[in-house]
């Protein structure tokens, strides 16, 4: 589980650094249509990356194992993104301020489908 956290972390940290950098078009509040796509297809990303590295096999004994690496996984993008979205325009100039919301909303279905992952039956 410990392992699971610090990776957390560093994905938390490198995600972080890249987003710094990317395009202000990446985050746009005033397209619904691109909001919708960007969270549907993160989803359905992060339930299948999870899915294939944490998730065990039926009836196996470390079901509860995986279940708390993944929960450690996300633990510092649920906290770290709150703070982040609440300081919007220091942690990223790059984005318009409107963006705020967008960018909350994107973090939390990207852990939400991770999370699934994890639960959602064979």
């Amino acid at each position: 589980m410990k392992r699971a956290l610090i990776l957390g972390f560093v994905l938390w940290l490198v995600a972080t650094a890249v987003l710094r950098f990317a395009p202000a078009r990446l985050l746009r509040a005033d397209d619904p249509g691109r909001i919708l796509l960007l969270y549907g297809a993160s989803f359905i990303l992060f339930f299948s990356l999870v899915r294939r590295a944490l998730a065990p096999e039926p009836g196996a004994p470390s079901a509860a194992a995986a279940l708390r690496s993944g929960i450690a996984l996300f633990l510092p993008t649920l906290v770290l993104d709150a703070l982040a979205s609440a300081f919007f325009p220091i942690a990223y100039p790059n984005f318009p301020v409107a963006a705020a919301g967008v960018f909350g909303g994107w973090m939390l279905v990207c852990c939400g489908g991770g999370l699934s992952g994890l639960i959602a039956k064979r």
